[in-house]
């Protein structure tokens, strides 16, 4: 519906159909004038839906191609309208291809090779400064597969050789194939998603695009095209402009021409100046080759149709008569009074919103102020810019500039999800790590191994214990083990199978966990029954302080906040944990919670780790709370005595509303005239002492606390009864991965990098941590880039001067920042997208990410160097570290960064000093399992009244059913060959509970690696009858020699004999005599109570006698 009001809005402007027409009459050359923002694309959409031809459009940068592309795509389908971006990152770095940018320009090219109908290509110089291969070339590398097409898969492979694709066992990024039985996965590079060929024989049976990610099928496709990388055929081809490439009737819009060949022309120079430079090792081809001149795109551009856009109306063939949209620095007031001049003018007026909450957010908004608005209509369709069209009369404002957002802009990049699949590479087991079994203890992975149980085939793991010992484990046991992390480097000690040392062990952790466990619950048992203040439900000052956040919330933001304020509603204290990234709008979150604390007439004290966050977050609320009646003020030791007594006073008789500070806030001395909210950021970073202080003060006061400490793992402790936790994991839309390079120590880099920097007026971090030598290496970079502006600062400086340097390169003061790592603690700084870190492999791990995480905070791309001595010469440690960083440079890849380095460290601190101990010896998951063991029975016997009834009541009588058979349960050699794959796979199996996710993952298979064979069947069967057999009390079953023998709960005092469902078994044995016997057998355990199926000879059979048990 949207859609169509937005093209009708120009349909009957009779500009737009002189447009048309001069466009149908192929006149030489259109001058249009006076289409401001998206009045552009719009009109340009309507011309294009009329006229029959293809369109390029030529913009003055990418940014501005962008928007108006997202314009286009909203009005005519992303089908129709196409990107063709530059493929060199920087014009002189010639090697700096970026993929996404390739497969972008390949779909360009293969659609207009196809000859489809005409589609709209947006542009900009840099794009069109490179030249291309011709039609003749492209076509004789393309291989198109059809659905119904006899070909033999041996065919295919051959060519894709050919195209210099890769074979491997899963594909992940463009140029790459695998094939697995009759299943041919290919990344093209013409298409965003790779494609999975099936054959049945030598017939192309069905193909599918897949998702990377998960590689599972997304959607049916009837033909395709392969393509192999274009840009980086050789050398020697002949190359045209893409001017010559596109049709010969295509419209060329363009905006001012000088611009455009001035562009080029630099750009040229530098292309030129760097083949000059260049050593002639390398062959490389002489610019001209390679790029086009200003002079041949003048020459080129003279046989199209042309439409140039100018601004003045002077020189014009057509006039649209468009004005901007006028800023009203989101007082509401002011644009209530102008919706209402407008309508007695005769306009309409209609307001744009990015989304459904938006458009909720402006009726609120309008509900609640006083003044009447007289008429307007909000159209969910985001656009990039507003304007006043006078001649239809209509006003078109977007939502985001009213409320003075950044407005995002966003391009496929199907690159993105590459490197998803080294997350799961870093808890995968290789032959030789350590594992743990939480019955046997630590051991050394064998790998899977084939067994023969009884003459049947079996897959299972193999443990090797000791000297000689080995334990093969059953697939169906796999979450029985895990990967031992203990600290780095440290060999575990491993006991021979079946010594009492590990029981003893496990037993003492037990006991000592326990009794943390037992503090924490009890603290939260106070809490449960204290009563706080319950707050109001929202007002519209806070509907429109959320809406004015400048970016887009995320939805786990959305959650997060929503969880917040239910806690702050209720009238229980809320006691929550935030965890997200660096960078990940925790902030944002607390800006809301304490925003509402101050509405409801509440103080709220925010707690931080570092002087200079105290001052950094002071900075943030002002900002965010500048139009809001809210006083925020600040305490840390870089205040005079002065201030803090006036802040201390202004707390005291309740004139201040928000108090950010260190950890002085915790003294005796400060005191509240009515605290409702405490936020703690980077709980992490505190000491004991402090935390001690803080429970006194909080008992019944709302309590936020926020994380970075990627590990959620180690707070679990405190999560798994004794506190709410909301995790932000998804990035900010719009910010890029940063870039990271591990460099050597070269003056040439560094000045590259911080030129390059400054030219697009970005700043440049600098970390260097030694303060002896930290004046002369600024001294290096003034004199390596002399006409930048340099400024160091390090922790031995006086507590003003710091905080006037960090304020002046905030401000943008100076453009590089030399300084110790004082900057690892949450300076935000949006400008600074440059960061070197010198001797970078002196650093932890999780330092070096906290760092890295204070670049590419916007929407510009970010660049890291860590400046390392060669890998030879680093620890073997400090070499893992670099390259781990390497590998992750994904936004929201803090959780797997600190896998490594942080988890112990972080466990450590979070229970007290001494059991660290404990973990180094059994290994952090292990160490998971125990706790959550001791908590259950904590809930079942201590507790047990305390949680009846809340989300964390004990319900499940078994942890685990296992199952011991004769049957062949395993995925065959030649469904799956990967036998990391296998074993990711057989984990994930372990870990489904439901029958909807059992179906789902039997799908997945089906699509990934074909039909199953009968084999991994009777695996997904053996699951459900793991399922029925708990819930029906079995802790043991056993499938052999055609009975199937389950064995009841050991524990005779267990409350399962009292339930309800044990009641059902009792009455189904007593009710079907034959097929089901029930007794009790003496065992070496002692007497057990044993239920026995006859004749069960299949899987199937099996589960089919059980399912009836419960009824």
């Amino acid at each position: 519906m949207s859609k169509v009001l937005v093209s009708s809005l120009f349909s009957k402007s009779s500009y737009s159909r002189k447009l048309g027409k001069a466009i149908a009459n192929s006149e030489n050359k259109t001058v249009i004038s006076g289409l401001v923002g998206s009045s552009f694309s719009i009109v340009i959409s309507e011309v294009f839906k009329e006229v029959d031809r293809p369109f390029l459009i030529i913009l003055n940068d990418k940014e501005e191609a962008a928007y108006h592309l997202n314009d286009l795509e909203n009005l005519l389908g992303e089908k129709n309208v196409f990107f063709y971006p530059g493929s060199y990152r920087r014009p002189y770095q010639i090697e700096e291809t970026d993929n996404a940018n390739i497969l972008l320009r390949s779909e360009v090219l293969n659609r207009i090779n196809s000859r489809k109908k005409p589609a709209i290509i947006v542009s900009y110089p840099e794009a069109l400064f490179e030249k291309v291969i011709t039609k003749k070339e492209l076509e004789r590398h393309t291989l198109k597969i059809g659905k119904g097409d006899y070909l033999s898969i041996d065919f295919v492979n051959e060519v894709l050789f050919e195209y210099n694709f890769k074979r491997t066992d899963f594909v992940t990024e463009p140029g790459e194939f695998s094939v697995r039985g009759g299943i041919l996965d290919v990344f093209s590079f013409s298409n965003d998603n790779p494609y999975r060929i099936e054959f049945f024989g030598d017939e192309v049976e069905s193909i599918r695009s897949f998702d990377v990610d998960t590689q599972l099928s997304t959607e049916t496709i009837k033909k395709i095209t392969i393509i192999p990388n274009m840009e980086n055929k050789m050398m020697e081809e002949k190359r045209i402009s893409f001017l010559k490439y596109i049709a010969s009737k295509t419209i060329v819009f363009h905006k001012n021409e000088d611009l455009l060949y001035q562009g080029i022309d630099k750009l040229f120079n530098q292309a030129e100046d760097t083949f000059n430079k260049l050593d002639g090792e390398i062959k490389q081809s002489n610019p001209n080759e390679l790029f086009c001149s200003s002079q041949l795109i003048k020459k080129e551009l003279e046989d199209y149709t042309k439409v140039q856009l100018i601004n003045t109306s002077v020189d014009s063939d057509i006039n649209f008569n468009t004005q901007p949209q006028p800023s009203f620095n989101k007082q509401f007031n002011l644009l209530i009074d102008n919706l209402n001049t407008n309508t007695e003018k005769g306009f309409k007026n209609y307001i744009f919103c990015s989304s459904q909450q938006q458009e909720q957010r402006f009726h609120d908004i309008f509900d609640d102020i006083e003044q009447h608005v007289n008429q307007f209509e909000t159209v969910v369709f985001p656009l990039y810019e507003g304007f006043v069209d006078s001649d239809q009369k209509n006003i078109c404002y977007t939502d985001h500039q009213i409320f003075e957002r950044y407005h995002k802009f966003q391009l496929k990049n199907g690159y993105a999800k590459k490197q998803a699949i080294t997350i799961k590479e870093l808890t995968n087991l290789e032959v030789g790590d350590y594992v743990t079994h939480i019955d046997h203890g630590i051991g050394k992975f064998g790998g899977l191994q084939k067994i023969d149980v009884e003459g049947k085939q079996q897959e299972a793991i193999k443990l090797i214990y000791g000297e000689r010992d080995i334990l093969y484990l059953s697939i169906h046991s796999l979450h029985k083990i895990s990967k031992y992390s203990g600290k780095d480097g440290t060999t575990p000690k491993i006991y021979k199978l079946g010594s009492g040392v590990w029981k003893k062990l496990k037993q003492k952790t037990k006991k000592r966990v326990k009794e943390i466990a037992f503090n924490l619950i009890e603290l939260y048992a106070k809490r449960r029954t204290l009563k706080g203040f319950a707050y109001d439900l929202d007002s519209y000052l806070q509907l429109e302080l959320e809406s004015s956040f400048i970016y887009e919330d995320t939805p786990d933001q959305v959650t997060a906040t929503a969880d917040i304020k239910r806690d702050m509603e209720n009238e229980r204290p809320m006691d929550r944990l935030v965890c997200g990234d660096v960078g990940f709008g925790k902030t944002e979150v607390a800006v809301r919670a304490a925003f509402k604390a101050v509405d409801n007439g509440k103080q709220v004290a925010i707690l931080v780790p570092t002087t200079i966050l105290a001052f950094q977050h002071f900075k943030t609320f002002s900002e965010r709370l500048s139009e809001m009646p809210v006083n925020v003020d600040y305490l840390n030791r870089f205040r005079t005595a002065k201030q803090r007594t006036s802040v201390l006073d202004r707390l005291k008789n309740g004139n201040l509303d928000i108090v950010i500070g260190t950890h002085q806030l915790v003294n005796k001395a400060v005191q509240f005239k009515d605290l409702g909210l405490l936020i703690i950021d980077e709980e992490q970073k505190f000491g004991v002492a402090v935390k001690d202080k803080l429970k006194t003060i909080k008992q019944n006061v709302d309590t936020l606390t926020l994380t970075a400490t990627p590990i959620p793992r180690t707070l679990q402790f405190s999560l798994m009864a004794a506190r709410d936790l909301s995790i932000i994991s998804t990035p900010p839309p719009n910010r890029y991965p940063v870039e990271t390079q591990v460099v050597r120590f070269s003056e040439d880099n560094i000045r590259d990098a911080i030129r390059y920097e400054i030219s697009r007026n970005g700043q440049v971090f600098f970390v260097h941590n030694r303060i002896e030598n930290i004046k002369e290496v600024a001294g290096m970079i003034q004199r390596l880039v002399p006409d930048a502006k340099i400024g160091v600062g390090h922790g031995q400086m006086e507590g003003r001067k710091l905080e006037q340097l960090m304020l002046a390169f905030m401000n943008n003061e100076f453009d590089v920042l030399v300084s110790t790592t004082i900057i690892e603690s949450g300076l935000d700084v949006p400008n600074a997208n440059t960061m070197f870190i010198n001797n970078a492999n002196n650093f932890g791990l999780s330092d070096l990410h906290q760092m890295r995480g204070r670049v590419g905070r916007s929407n510009k791309k970010a660049f890291c160097y860590f400046i390392t001595p060669p890998y030879s010469a680093m620890t073997d440690d400090a070499r893992k570290r670099i390259q781990a960083l390497e590998q992750f440079s994904e936004l929201g890849s803090g959780l797997n960064i600190a896998m490594k380095d942080l988890e112990i460290r972080g466990a450590g601190d979070l229970l007290g000093g001494e059991q660290s101990g404990f973990i180094n010896e059994i290994g952090f998951e292990t160490y998971q399992k125990i706790l959550a063991e001791a908590i259950d029975e904590l809930k079942e016997k201590e507790f047990k009244e305390l949680y009846l009834g809340t989300e964390h009541e004990l319900k499940d009588f078994i942890k685990e059913t296992v199952i011991d058979t004769d049957f062949e349960l395993l995925f065959p050699d030649d469904y799956i060959n990967n036998i990391t794959e296998r074993l990711n796979l057989y984990n994930k199996l372990s870990e489904l509970k439901r029958e909807e996710e059992l179906q789902k993952y039997e799908a997945d298979l089906i699509d990934r690696f074909g039909e199953l064979p009968l084999q991994a069947i009777d695996l997904l069967n053996s699951v459900r009858i793991k399922w029925i057999a708990a819930t029906i009390g079995l802790e043991r079953v056993l499938m052999k020699q055609g009975k199937l023998v389950g064995y009841f709960i050991t524990n005779q005092e267990s409350s399962f004999y009292q339930s309800t469902a044990f009641s059902k078994v009792i009455q189904y044995a007593q009710n079907n005599p034959s097929l089901v016997k029930m007794k009790e057998k003496q065992t070496r355990n002692g007497l057990r109570l044993i239920i026995t199926f006859e004749n069960i000879t299949t899987i199937n059979k099996a589960l089919q006698s059980l399912s009836p048990v419960l009824g």
